[in-house]
């Protein structure tokens, strides 16, 4: 048992430096689509997770998430999160600045979404054609090792579901608006003059406690709703 917790947290950490890296490859790569190179010039569009880490959100705060209940710090577990270093982006170079920048800053999200959707098709294809894939599939879904299963099979199911619940957290926490999050770029965006300067005025250590508390408490009241409908889907496909 102990042995299948620690590799179910190996491939979250993986999946969740894979989707970190997507994230900001999107970003980057929108921006180059609507006029500014700074991130691409910067080597940013690419998925080698090197390019994007910032050392608390990519490594250290993950890990204590992942790996801290296994070793005894069960105060550390309940919600996976973690953020990835800022794209540079210069909106003077868009050709309509606000509605570019919004583009770019949602390619990030959106992002995240193509990889729930890659991973829910995966597991969709298994319950249809794979004998029992009802069966496995579910039990991914549980925290379990797919049973009766190749052990290529059983990675395939593990990490397909895996994906789902991380690359689904990442999407509702980076909408979140709080800086220096996605959703607050947006809201930014659509705020007056006076209102933005007191806006950017939050940071440091402020928006580190709302993203952990706020931010826990917020993905815990949707993202199970979201899980249940992906869930439900894979039981009647």
């Amino acid at each position: 048992m102990q042995s299948t917790r620690f590799l179910i947290a190996v491939f979250e950490f993986v999946l969740l430096l894979f989707s970190l890296s997507f994230h900001e490859c999107a970003h980057a790569w929108m921006a180059s689509m609507l006029g500014d190179q700074t991130a691409r010039l910067q080597g940013r569009i690419t998925l080698n997770p090197m390019y994007h880490a910032d050392p608390i959100g990519t490594f250290l705060f993950p890990a204590l998430m992942i790996f801290g209940p296994l070793v005894g710090l069960g105060m550390f577990g309940g919600f996976l999160i973690g953020w990835a270093k800022p794209t540079p982006v210069i909106t003077r170079n868009f050709r309509r600045i606000v509605r570019d920048d919004n583009l770019t800053t949602l390619a990030g999200p959106a992002s995240n979404l193509i990889l729930v959707a890659v991973a829910f098709m995966v597991l969709a294809l298994i319950c249809i054609f794979i004998p029992n894939g009802h069966i496995m599939v579910l039990a991914s879904f549980a925290g379990m090792l797919p049973p009766a299963a190749s052990a290529p099979l059983q990675a395939i199911v593990l990490l397909s579901t895996l994906c789902i619940f991380v690359n689904m957290s990442l999407f509702f926490f980076n909408l979140l608006p709080i800086p220096p999050l996605d959703g607050s770029r947006v809201v930014r965006n659509m705020l007056p003059y006076n209102a933005v300067v007191a806006y950017d005025r939050i940071g440091g250590w402020i928006s580190y406690l709302l993203m952990i508390v706020v931010g826990g408490f917020i993905l815990d009241l949707v993202l199970r709703p979201a899980l249940a409908l992906v869930y439900y889907g894979l039981v009647h496909v």
